[in-house]
């Protein structure tokens, strides 16, 4: 057996492993990472497994979110995280990083070599007239994302991402319930695994959501939202939050920035990770 073979065919029983933490319910939780000290963080905290950011990773390398990162770039970053850890790790490769869905396919064979087992692909639009991509549009994309897991023999677990709540679209929340439930169904047919929607956290929306959709589903929480007991009470198979973790970091570095240049003092820095334990995570 090639070493080659070996590392599929452990790519493939880790996808397999992966895929079954999600189960409604009893939610696989991810708190999301950016970079490698991010990543080893959160596997030492406990997580089953290890879930990008796709806006914190872009503002760690300089970059905007929101399909201003190049694929080489991005998966660049996903690579040296996957091969930090020793859990699984699910990357946000934003819409695919590629204007078409032959791009998309690309995208998941690049993502799949630098060590992932799971992917988001969103449908919005930025720049153009409509929010998001046309729901026959976005469903191509999600198929030529399972024909290139499924030509490499992983059974990759592909979130399909819907950003009708994120981005207020549909007149009502009726409405904005059926264009959901509709894209979920046309991106579980194309060979989506699961359906995250962000921006809808109310446990009644959450609830209707997880009874539509004929599929696990991932919801953002943050501040305000229920919490993971609640959704996992509601049937949500998987909580992630998003750039939370990275925007709270981010937060506290303009904090002690201030108070260090204003004040002269340093109680923001007080309850910092301990050094040392830092570096062992990064030394190991």
């Amino acid at each position: 057996m090639t070493n080659q073979h070996q590392s599929q065919q452990h790519q493939s029983a880790t996808a397999t492993a992966f895929r079954a933490l999600h189960t409604p319910g009893t939610p696989l939780v991810l708190p999301n990472a950016w970079d490698i000290a991010s990543a080893r963080i959160v596997e030492a905290a406990g997580s089953a497994a290890v879930a990008t950011t796709s806006a914190g990773l872009a503002w760690a390398l300089g970059a905007a979110d929101g399909d201003r990162l190049t694929r080489d770039r991005a998966l660049a970053a996903v690579s040296g995280i996957a091969a930090a850890v020793d859990v699984p790790v699910t990357a946000d490769i934003e819409s695919g990083y590629a204007a078409d869905a032959a791009g998309v396919a690309d995208t998941v064979r690049a993502a799949l070599a630098a060590g992932v087992v799971g992917v988001n692909i969103e449908d919005a639009l930025y720049g153009a007239d409509q929010p998001l991509r046309a729901t026959a549009e976005q469903a191509e994309r999600i198929a030529a994302a399972r024909g290139a897991a499924d030509a490499a023999g992983v059974p990759l677990f592909l979130n399909a991402r819907i950003d009708t709540y994120l981005r207020g679209v549909g007149e009502g929340p009726d409405a904005r319930l059926a264009q959901t439930l509709e894209r979920a169904a046309a991106f579980l047919a194309a060979g989506a695994d699961g359906v995250f929607v962000p921006g809808a956290v109310d446990p009644a929306t959450v609830k209707a959501l997880v009874e539509g959709v004929d599929g696990p589903v991932n919801v953002m929480a943050g501040p305000g939202a229920p919490s993971v007991a609640e959704l996992a009470g509601l049937g949500v198979a998987r909580v992630s939050v998003g750039s939370g973790i990275a925007q709270a970091a981010h937060a506290l570095v303009r904090e002690a920035a201030r108070e260090l240049l204003t004040e002269g003092t340093y109680g923001t820095l007080a309850g910092g990770l301990d050094y040392g334990e830092l570096n062992g995570l990064l030394g190991r």
